[in-house]
């Protein structure tokens, strides 16, 4: 049996780059191969707990605050070791992705494997779309996810980052 593979996008829709991962989950959405869940997470980080529960793969997408170059696309594997300070600290939500997982590994609850994608913001004032650096680091992003998502489906290992 295929291991069940989730995408989920974090962010809040109004708020210029922190829509982020919502935009990423969307064009997902519209080019992952059949049998890749994807699921748009405005709101509460928290409620990913339950999302992500008897996952056998997550990847999350979320925006970060910004640590001097929006559209920085950072990598973490939080099963393999916890979160850099300074990422747990860039969040752009009250509880972030970076304290929900590793609320989650002190719980036992984090999927079996989880990759984080945070992407480096530049605005997130209120009705702002996302600014240009952003929006191209979301859409090679997002191609980056279905092609890995392809390639885990024909069982062939995901390239690895340089």
């Amino acid at each position: 049996m295929t291991a069940r593979r989730v995408v989920i996008g974090l962010g809040t829709s109004a708020r210029g780059d922190d829509a982020v991962g919502l935009h990423v989950a969307r064009k997902v959405a519209a080019a992952a191969p059949a049998g890749v869940v994807v699921i748009s997470a405005p709101g509460d980080p928290l409620a990913l707990l339950d999302r992500w529960d008897a996952e056998d793969e997550v990847v999350l997408v979320d925006a970060a605050a910004s640590l001097g170059m929006p559209g920085r696309v950072h990598r973490l594997d939080p099963v393999a070791a916890p979160l850099p300070p300074d990422l747990r600290m860039a969040s752009t939500h009250a509880f972030g992705f970076a304290a929900t997982v590793e609320l989650a590994r002190v719980l036992g609850r984090l999927p079996a494997r989880l990759t984080i994608f945070a992407i480096e913001g530049a605005t997130f004032a209120v009705g702002a779309a996302l600014s240009p650096a952003v929006a191209r680091a979301a859409d090679a992003l997002a191609a980056r996810i279905v092609a890995g998502c392809a390639r885990a489906r024909r069982n062939v290992p995901e390239p690895a980052d340089h």
